[in-house]
């Protein structure tokens, strides 16, 4: 399974929103000036995640979006299945053999275990403690 530009750039748009909770609304235009990003494109993703209720939209001056939930509330789950679908690595059928169809359901369960269990707020709190350090080999 890969994450697309969609699925990435909305995690991006929601972990903005989380580090701004309580703030008030946070603009796209700042969002998108900040990480590099097209705006235009972050308004085409901003609408399926109001449409899943898990943004609300502000308008006025100093409108923008604001999150429906605490950070705690929303996983990245949550906003992966809205921009990408349904979590799945290989579309299998009921002809599969029952040992490869045992195993995309693992994965699939496992995959979706880790993104149900990330939160936003863990996301916006998470801080590298060397677990995944690169190791340089010189010969």
């Amino acid at each position: 399974m890969k994450i697309s530009t969609k699925g990435r750039y909305g995690l991006t748009i929601m972990m903005e929103l989380a580090s701004r909770f309580g703030e008030g609304p946070t603009s796209l235009k700042s969002i998108a000036e900040k990480h590099q990003l097209s705006e235009h494109y972050l308004e085409q993703l901003i609408a399926p995640l109001r449409n899943a209720g898990l943004v609300k939209s502000i308008r006025g001056a100093y409108g923008g979006y604001i999150l429906s939930k605490s950070p705690e509330e929303i996983s990245s789950g949550d906003v992966i299945r809205v921009l990408e679908g349904p979590i799945s690595p290989v579309d299998f059928t009921e002809e599969d053999d029952p040992a490869k169809r045992d195993l995309w359901i693992r994965i699939k369960d496992s995959i979706a275990e880790v993104l149900d269990s990330t939160t936003l707020s863990s996301l916006i709190t998470y801080q590298d403690e060397g677990k995944n350090s690169n190791y340089m080999f010189y010969i």
